[in-house]
């Protein structure tokens, strides 16, 4: 693998696209969870098994991934402009957690502030310039040290790894089922957020994003979405890897099963994760195979999506909590997986829709655009498109 960047357009619409893509896939696990209520009493049926399997784990994952893609482009343009934008980021990070502090007062399962924190530990790896060096403590993430650790001391009998995981206990839970706006808010303020940390650290996820954060930015460092007819051959290898160790993953984590504490539980926590990375990295390739095959063309529906995922993120929550949670209609105890998944689905073709329409009248995401001019401290970033002259 080369060391050093071959550049990156500012914007590539098979990041675009594949943004958008990780973002509808999110978007329907959290339609399947009821926005977290469906773990109140988890009734798994074909319908959550389904949706669970395609996209749990595996679209947050590739949202991290472009994240650190994002977060290549931001650097090496600045490079190229000899402007230093380690400060700028670190201040554009700062502005992204407070969205998502924000955030998480209405949905505790907001990941907008997980991103952000965990990418003030990605601005040192700019200047490490060896892509191999960067590999090698992406790959000590997957590895998961934490879980490991977890795993050797339960084998080895030490009462403390033998305990239920912290995240198991959920007393914000009793709040969101039967609470109003305001105690849902104050819920939220402390208890959600602590379990959700919890989660976050004992599935390992935190470390695994800084390891996709640095595999998005070797990924933007060699060109690999820049140049797409450039590693043909390479993707079609990995792709037969990813496969076979997503299966070798998957029969591991079928066998390892049914544990809630223990040696045998933490290794299913991380053989599945290691499912869902590779479940990831496949979805990439096989988008990237689809694009390039003709497929483009249905395809670039997700870019406007992709292109204001921030705000349509937000927007999920605000729209749909109050249809979920007894704050508002309280439907969780009475729709089915099905019409759940149904009405996902519709909502997933009105972003498409609204996001095309969108950007026909404006040049970003609302939220995008306040966070663009929070950055540069300056409203003076144009917002509405120009209309077009029309003909004589």
């Amino acid at each position: 693998m080369p060391e050093g960047s071959i550049g990156a357009s500012p914007r590539l619409a098979v990041v675009d696209g594949l943004r958008g893509y990780a973002l509808m896939g999110l978007f329907l696990v959290h339609m399947l969870e009821y926005f977290e209520l469906y773990w109140a009493k988890p009734t798994p049926n074909p319908v959550t098994t389904a949706v669970f399997t395609l996209f749990m784990g595996k679209t947050f994952s590739l949202l991290a991934l472009c994240f650190g893609f994002s977060f290549f482009v931001m650097m090496d343009g600045a490079a190229r402009r000899s402007q230093p934008f380690a400060g700028r980021f670190a201040w554009r990070l700062a502005l992204l957690a407070g969205i998502g502090l924000l955030h998480g007062l209405v949905y505790r399962g907001d990941i907008i502030v997980v991103l952000a924190l965990i990418g003030f530990i990605l601005i040192p790896f700019d200047k490490v310039r060896s892509n191999r060096v960067l590999l090698t403590v992406a790959g000590i993430c997957f590895l998961q040290p934490y879980i490991l650790l977890w795993i050797v001391a339960g084998a080895a009998g030490a009462p403390w790894a033998l305990n239920k995981p912290h995240h198991y206990s959920d007393p914000a839970m009793a709040t969101y089922l039967s609470g109003d706006a305001l105690q849902v808010l104050r819920a939220n303020l402390w208890e959600g957020q602590v379990n959700k940390w919890w989660f976050f650290i004992e599935t390992g996820r935190c470390v695994q994003v800084l390891g996709l954060f640095l595999i998005g930015l070797v990924l933007g460092r060699i060109g690999f979405f820049a140049d797409l007819g450039r590693f043909a051959r390479g993707r079609a290898i990995a792709l037969v890897a990813v496969i076979l160790f997503a299966a070798a993953c998957y029969v591991l984590k079928s066998k390892t099963g049914g544990q809630h504490s223990g040696p045998v539980f933490w290794a299913n926590m991380l053989v599945g994760g290691w499912f869902d990375l590779s479940c990831m990295a496949a979805s990439v390739l096989i988008f990237i195979a689809l694009w390039r095959a003709g497929g483009e063309v249905v395809l670039r529906a997700l870019v406007p999506v992709g292109r204001m995922t921030l705000s349509l993120y937000v927007a999920q929550s605000l729209v749909f909590i109050p249809v979920f949670y007894p704050l508002g209609l309280g439907l969780y105890a009475n729709i089915t997986p099905a019409l759940a998944l149904t009405i996902g689905l519709a909502a997933v073709a009105v972003q498409l829709l609204l996001a095309s329409a969108w950007f026909k009248r404006f040049h970003y995401g609302p939220l995008e655009w306040l966070w663009r001019c929070g950055t540069r401290q300056s409203f003076d970033i144009p917002f509405r498109r120009k209309p077009e002259p029309q003909p004589a």
